[in-house]
């Protein structure tokens, strides 16, 4: 039976999945002209918080073999901080979503946008350039506000490195990801997607932090990571080919397989060979070792080509938006 188009479009797009069809673009444009929220309104700032303060209880001080014990009850608390996290984003995203379309549009966009940030990561990896050109260890000290490494023997060039691939990988972290759970579950799936990783960065470790050993508490935080990270990080990688002519699938997946990682090398190695430079962690591996030696305008083409990548994620967004519209109009018929 052949249903009339004009019949079907007023049940599909419904006021809230226009609301939320237009909260991506709307986020990205609170990114560009405002950036970052203060820190006392900044959720993920918050979810910070409550991870330190369960990281302080949870994680001994001298390592335990095989402390089942600690892996389990760090298990159940990441779990429910991360329900709450769900859950509060689930209600306010139906309240707002009772406003009328372009209010709610709005809103949902102020909401999204503390889960995502473009903006800061390019400034912070360019700032990186800017302080090499004044010296070396005026270079070392912006890039460690980047990454967790000790940077105190990098080479300028080691320096640039690290920055282009800190680049490449929050690209998918912050950026990427969020919006690719925000396609599928709305302001929850950023909202879990953007405690999980911060929980990665906090307990992930493989051993002692901060005073603490994190090898079983942090475990199941690192792999929930993990789980979350896979796809997002190779649609990073996708579309880091996608905007670059001469990149292919086949040629990051060999390069990303010499990093530890199960996901960070996708988007880092694609950077690599797109930009034709050598990106390397001093003992741990090496992308696209044929390539040039990275120099100072290769950051700034890094972090145009990322700028590509965020426009690119919004027709992905608006197409997989299309598909669960799709599922759930299917399931509710």
């Amino acid at each position: 039976m052949n249903v009339p188009l004009h019949d079907v479009l007023p049940s599909m797009f419904t006021a809230g999945w226009l609301a939320l069809f237009l909260t991506v673009p709307l986020a990205l444009a609170v990114d560009y002209l405002l950036g970052e929220p203060p820190a006392t309104g900044h959720p993920v700032v918050w979810m910070g918080k409550a991870l330190q303060w369960w990281g302080d209880k949870l994680a001994p001080t001298s390592p335990v073999a095989e402390d089942f014990k600690t892996f389990w009850r760090s298990a159940l608390i990441w779990c429910s901080l991360a329900a709450i996290v769900f859950v509060v984003a689930g209600v306010a995203q139906h309240l707002v979503l009772m406003l009328h379309v372009f209010l709610a549009a709005a809103l949902l966009a102020l909401l999204l946008k503390p889960l995502l940030a473009w903006r800061m990561l390019r400034d912070e990896v360019l700032a990186v350039e800017v302080a090499l050109g004044q010296s070396l260890p005026a270079g070392r000290a912006q890039l460690a506000r980047l990454v967790s490494r000790d940077v105190s023997a990098l080479t300028a060039v080691q320096v640039r490195e690290s920055a282009i691939e800190s680049l490449a990988e929050n690209l998918n972290d912050s950026v990427v990801a969020p919006l690719f759970w925000f396609a599928l579950l709305g302001l929850p799936g950023a909202a879990l997607y953007r405690f999980a990783n911060t929980a990665d960065a906090m307990w992930g470790y493989p051993g002692m932090r901060g005073g603490r050993y994190w090898q079983w508490a942090g475990k199941w935080a690192a792999r929930a990571d993990d789980v979350l990270s896979w796809v997002p990080a190779r649609v990073t990688a996708l579309l880091l080919a996608a905007v670059v002519r001469g990149v292919t699938l086949r040629a990051v997946s060999r390069q990303a397989r010499k990093t530890p990682s199960p996901n960070s090398g996708w988007p880092m190695a694609a950077m690599a060979l797109a930009l034709g430079v050598r990106l390397s962690k001093p003992g741990v591996y090496t992308l696209n070792s044929q390539g040039r030696r990275a120099g100072p305008l290769d950051t700034r083409r890094a972090a145009r080509t990322g700028s590509q990548v965020v426009l690119a994620m919004v027709p992905v967004v608006a197409a997989l938006q299309l598909l669960m519209l799709g599922v759930f109009s299917w399931l509710f018929a």
